[in-house]
């Protein structure tokens, strides 16, 4: 054997290969699968339980009712009394109307309702006169008729003369004819004239009503806020010269906010009246949690009431999913908390799972108007100028002639 054939089977230490123990992965990957699987089983159930119930979507903005302001006479503007993020309180000043004009449009409706009341009395007057003269033209008739009726019979019996009798007869016809004229005199001024008091005379409350149209454009120089709430889109200046419905400003009541949620069409098929929601909007960055419930759907979807409505019946077709508005009305705690503008963007969440509710309203609204829709400014009080009403018609009527109530 020769000494390579030794070395050949001689058994080489350093090459051969060295045997290492591997460690045993079966234990981690079945508790890294049981793991997955009982999240996947955890989310299964969590979707089954809740989510499958729940509609959202990020196509949501706060909404409220934007009231413009709007002047109901004409004037030139003198004042202007708020500025655009100022709050106002319902029935505060906003903006004032020069009322010089209105003013002496007043002053001259005073004049003349005392010149109707004085007109009047004065008619009345002359009606009283002419039922006297009427009596005094029946007196006159009976007297001439009588006398005529001697007169025949004297000129039967050869008496007097024909012309004599024939004189007569003319002033007995005259007579007649003076009293169908007073007569006709008295029913012209009875045509004008009502058989009751002053204040119901025809003319007399016309100059009234003129002199509260007036007195109510006077008091309309003063804008007033309806309700109480923040000043956006001031526009007016002092010194510009505004009609009936020139744009002023807007006051948007910040206490009574909602979200207009625009839902996939898809997403409607579960969703019903009264359903509670949850809110978040990007301007509090997700911290703060608004909860509110659906109180409505629009009546068409946003394409529907679009500028220029889609024309799917010429052309090519391609189906889009439209969106519908839902409103959903926040807490009116949580919006107190955490006021809200008009505009920002939110994101919502409603839970379907009661489905007892209904789609559209079941009849008309039974609940109050909420406030912010009737104006809450003070009514006009119409107390001052009835009292000056009623002086002007009691310092300019006749007594005896023309009293203020009652038949003259």
């Amino acid at each position: 054997m020769t000494t390579d054939e030794n070395l050949s089977m001689t058994p080489d230490n350093d090459k051969a290969p060295q045997r290492r123990k591997r460690p045993r992965k079966g234990p981690i990957v079945g508790f890294l699968l049981l793991l997955f699987l009982l999240a996947g089983i955890g989310a299964g159930a969590w979707w089954y339980l809740f989510l499958r119930f729940e509609e959202s979507t990020d196509d949501a903005y706060v909404a409220g009712n934007v009231l413009r302001i709007m002047p109901q006479v004409s004037g030139k503007v003198v004042a202007v009394d708020v500025d655009d993020n100022d709050m106002v309180a319902a029935g505060q000043t906003l903006v004032r109307l020069d009322p010089v004009d209105a003013r002496l449009a007043y002053e001259r409706s005073l004049v003349a309702l005392a010149s109707a009341v004085r007109d009047n009395c004065r008619l009345q007057a002359q009606l009283r006169e002419t039922e006297a003269a009427i009596r005094m033209r029946r007196v006159d008739l009976r007297q001439k008729a009588d006398n005529l009726t001697r007169r025949e019979a004297l000129g039967k019996a050869k008496a007097i003369g024909a012309e004599e009798l024939k004189h007569a007869r003319d002033d007995r016809e005259n007579a007649a004819v003076a009293l169908a004229a007073a007569e006709e005199e008295r029913n012209a001024l009875a045509a004008v004239l009502l058989d009751t008091g002053l204040a119901e005379q025809p003319a007399v409350r016309q100059a009234a009503a003129n002199v509260r149209d007036c007195w109510l454009a006077l008091q309309r120089t003063t804008v007033l806020s309806p309700a109480a709430g923040q000043i956006a889109k001031r526009g007016v200046q002092a010194g510009e010269v505004v009609s009936p419905g020139t744009p002023l400003m807007t006051v948007i009541p910040l206490h009574r906010l909602w979200i207009d949620a625009n839902f996939k069409e898809v997403q409607l098929h579960k969703m019903r009246i009264g359903q509670p929601a949850v809110i978040r909007v990007d301007m509090y960055g997700g911290d703060v949690t608004y909860h509110g419930r659906v109180t409505g759907f629009s009546a068409g979807t946003g394409s529907a009431f679009s500028l220029l409505p889609p024309q799917n019946a010429t052309g090519n077709w391609i189906k889009i999913v439209q969106r519908v508005p839902v409103r959903i009305e926040i807490d009116p705690a949580d919006l107190r908390e955490h006021p809200l503008l008009v505009g920002l963007s939110a994101v919502v969440k409603v839970d379907t799972s009661d489905t007892s509710g209904r789609l559209l309203a079941a009849s008309a609204r039974t609940e109050p108007v909420p406030g912010d829709l009737v104006s809450q400014a003070p009514a006009v009080d119409f107390a001052p100028v009835e009292a000056t009403i009623s002086g002007i018609i009691r310092d300019n009527a006749l007594p005896g002639v023309c009293p203020v109530q009652g038949k003259p």
